[in-house]
């Protein structure tokens, strides 16, 4: 009785996992590490996965606040490469820029515009691949603007 109560509990905590994704403080992957969840639309507080605790949407172009999808609520504009500011394709709106390693600010490929390095799951700390630079984790697929708005 005992192993199938817990091989239930067991099962049931993998279900509600299943499909998130986590950022972790620095190089861990402890639960008590986790700051934010993704399940792929919605960034979550911590491990969770409660409507009440949802900060951001998502939905492949557009970074919504809290768990709304109204044209008023977007925050950013993705298109692949540049992290625009609000619902905006102009240039001058532009906040940052992915170049499949490195995020850099605003519309630069300088390294100097060097924020953080994304790299091998881990993001480190301007252009960096040193352990001692890791300040996150993420145990997943993440979208850059969806990494971007965990680490404000």
């Amino acid at each position: 009785m005992k192993k199938t109560i817990l091989f239930i509990l067991t099962l049931f905590i993998s279900i509600s996992t299943m499909g998130q994704t986590q950022l972790f403080r620095g190089k861990s992957s402890y639960t008590s590490d986790i700051l934010y969840s993704f399940d792929g639309h919605y960034i979550y507080k911590g491990k969770s996965s409660y409507s009440s605790d949802i900060l951001y949407s998502w939905d492949g172009k557009y970074v919504y606040k809290g768990r709304s999808s109204y044209s008023s609520d977007i925050l950013y504009t993705w298109d692949g490469k540049y992290l625009y500011s609000g619902k905006s394709s102009y240039s001058s709106d532009i906040v940052l820029t992915f170049d499949g390693t490195y995020i850099y600010r605003g519309k630069s490929s300088y390294s100097s515009d060097i924020l953080y390095t994304v790299k091998n799951g881990y993001v480190y700390r301007g252009k960096s691949n040193y352990t001692s630079d890791i300040l996150y984790s993420v145990n997943g697929v993440l979208p850059i603007p969806m990494l971007i708005m965990m680490m404000q």
